[in-house]
């Protein structure tokens, strides 16, 4: 697991950091590789950004998030990409399990409305 946190026009302190570090390092546990993160924490007028990127094998995830708290960001931009990682592993579930694709079921849900609207 490697995490680099980058400062940009604000004076990092540590407790930042450690808080981002550790936030970063809990998503560890839903993904199947070491994961890699560039987390850029900076300040734009009164708001403060959060931006990270995750990669894991083949895997990407990145998440941006505003606030006036930086804590408050760090915090909203990890359940982002918590609900991402969340979402792709339900996708490649879906997948090994024999689940249509959002594609095929449309197509399928449209062809059944079809059918029912010339039965009349």
């Amino acid at each position: 697991m490697n995490i680099t946190i980058t400062f940009r026009q604000m004076v990092g302190t540590e407790a930042v950091k450690q808080h981002a570090h550790d936030k970063i390092a809990k998503l560890q546990r839903f993904l199947r590789q070491a994961m890699s993160a560039q987390v850029t924490l900076s300040v734009e007028g009164l708001e403060h950004i959060a931006d990270v990127n995750i990669s894991s094998g083949s895997q990407h995830f990145h998440a941006r998030e505003r606030s006036a708290d930086m804590y408050a960001s760090i915090d909203k931009v990890i359940d982002k990409l918590d609900r991402q990682i969340e979402a792709d592993k339900n996708a490649s579930l879906s997948r090994k399990r024999g689940g249509k694709s959002a594609g095929e079921f449309a197509a399928m849900a449209s062809r059944a409305a079809e059918e029912s609207g010339t039965g009349d």
